[in-house]
């Protein structure tokens, strides 16, 4: 699929999904006959915004029509998009997109040092495909280390580790804000080889991925407290805060901050006993000592 026309399908879908879990009474219409399919109906949604029926019916089946900025913003409104469902938006209609970044597999030597010289906080730094370029030693410790470019992309990590084995306390929470976080940056690459087939291949595979996937949720960065389950340790709390690498395209700095004192005892702890027990990559369900 070229890349307008998987844009226009990926614009179809998102709209279809968010125009269902709005419902009448939000928009101050009253609840009517029952309905077939949860949320508005597509002429509310044209009503409020001020289009066209027909024209909104066009845009929702993917067919190559334009619209404009006071448009988007109207449905927009209409929808109750938040600011990173609204970008998402801009994004599918081609309108105000910066061009896509080169990828990115090779970083300054210097980016490295950086990590190694972070201290006891687990660092590392990610693409916006959610590949894992570099990591410091806490990092390691905290989480697997990674082997080959496919095992260090943390969204095939998360979705293909047994819940039995996930490290992540609270997957109902993380799962689908990383399948958000994916996603806003998905409608980029649309028609990438790269990136079309690391969704194929989880389609495939993670059922759990596929429902998740299939909500057309956007999110944005933001600082937040991810729960961690070591074998050795036990659970930790970490704060994860993101920073821009400038002179770095499309990567990030990703730094987990332990919360508590107990977090920050634990961790190290692991520092501390490099031998500690973890899980192992390729086969999630076992424990692996490092070497």
């Amino acid at each position: 699929m070229t890349t307008a026309p998987a844009r226009r399908t990926e614009l179809a879908a998102f709209l279809r999904s968010r125009r269902a879990r709005i419902t009448p009474e939000e928009l101050g219409l009253p609840p009517g006959p029952r309905r077939r399919t949860p949320g508005l109906r597509r002429e509310e949604v044209a009503l409020h915004a001020g289009v066209g029926v027909t024209w909104y019916t066009w845009l929702e089946q993917g067919r190559p029509i334009n619209a404009s900025p006071q448009v988007l913003d109207a449905i927009a409104r209409t929808l109750r998009l938040n600011q990173p469902e609204l970008s998402h938006l801009y994004r599918l209609a081609d309108i105000r997109t910066a061009p896509a970044p080169p990828p990115c597999d090779d970083l300054d030597p210097t980016v490295q040092r950086i990590l190694d010289d972070f201290g006891t906080f687990p660092a590392c730094v990610i693409n916006s495909r959610l590949d894992v370029l570099a990591w410091n030693a806490p990092y390691a410790a905290l989480w697997p280390r990674f082997r080959g470019s496919r095992g260090r992309n943390l969204l095939w990590l998360s979705f293909t580790v047994p819940a039995c084995c996930s490290s992540l306390v609270e997957r109902e929470v993380d799962l689908p804000l990383l399948a958000a976080l994916f996603r806003t940056h998905y409608v980029r690459h649309l028609g990438d080889p790269d990136w079309e087939g690391l969704v194929d291949d989880l389609l495939a595979v993670s059922p759990e991925f596929t429902e998740i996937w299939s909500r057309q949720d956007v999110a944005g960065v933001s600082t937040r407290t991810k729960r961690h389950q070591h074998p050795a340790v036990g659970e930790l709390r970490v704060v994860v805060s993101n920073f821009e690498i400038l002179g770095a395209t499309d990567v990030e700095l990703v730094v987990y901050t332990p919360e508590d004192p107990q977090s920050r005892e634990r961790l190290q702890w692991l520092l501390d006993h490099p031998e500690a027990p973890g899980y192992a990559h390729d086969h999630p369900d076992v424990l692996y000592v490092h070497e």
